[in-house]
């Protein structure tokens, strides 16, 4: 378990520090999937999504999560790329509602209560913070390509419930490359008609990966002889 450190500034002026920088190295927030975050044990529905905010917005009370039945809350939070995060912001609610632990999983989509037995990549001990000025740096070599992240607020500092009003994530950020399947036909049984020919075509193809009378291809460049052999329809 990796213990507290202070953060970006935890005296003086630093604490309400809400320079452009700040508020670039905070804003992860706009990389959520909202649509599909999921905060389980919340009281008032998606009020969980209200506390993933602008950096300068922290100090902003008025929507908040709480949760429901007992003080534990779980986010599931899908990027909408890929994300080294660096450390992580907890803005909890006044007195004992403040979560005392953090528990860090890594492209675990959709967990429930029911899942978080499991080793956590990551975990803290977390301390009272109502400004924003204690940031748990979070171990870059484990965190360093995420698209799921998922944070499991176990227990509070004696509380009934849970109260969370801002979550800053810090990191860097990157599209998800996606590469498309081809999928094309396979001609099982050749028309010679159609391979009249003596030369060798340098194409860019797909590999070819047959079975079940189709041909599922990644990218590739190859060079074909299409003489005497089987052809492949429906060409990129």
């Amino acid at each position: 378990m990796s213990g507290h450190q202070h953060g970006r500034g935890c005296e003086g002026d630093e604490n309400h520090d809400d320079s452009p920088e700040m508020g670039v190295e905070y804003s992860l927030y706009s990389k959520i999937d909202l649509e599909n975050m999921e905060c389980l044990n919340e009281k008032i529905e998606n009020s969980g999504k209200d506390v993933f905010k602008a950096w300068e917005d922290r100090l902003n009370f008025e929507k908040l999560v709480e949760s429901d039945v007992d003080e534990e809350l779980l986010f599931n939070i899908p990027f909408t790329g890929n994300v080294k995060l660096k450390g992580v912001v907890v803005i909890g609610g006044e007195s004992d509602t403040h979560p005392s632990r953090l528990r860090l999983f890594k492209n675990r989509p959709h967990m429930t209560f029911d899942d978080v037995n499991a080793n956590p990549e990551q975990e803290f001990e977390l301390h009272p913070d109502t400004t924003g000025s204690l940031e748990y740096p979070v171990k870059v070599v484990k965190f360093s390509s995420v698209h799921h992240l998922t944070l499991h607020f176990p227990r509070n500092f004696g509380n009934e419930t849970t109260k969370i009003y801002y979550i800053g994530l810090r990191g860097e950020y990157s599209k998800a490359h996606r590469h498309g399947v081809t999928i094309c036909s396979y001609e099982a049984v050749p028309n010679m008609e159609d391979h009249k020919t003596n030369a060798f075509d340098s194409v860019s193809h797909p590999r070819r990966y047959v079975g079940g009378g189709q041909v599922i291809s990644r990218n590739w460049k190859e060079t074909v002889e299409q003489q005497g052999e089987g052809s492949i329809g429906g060409e990129d």
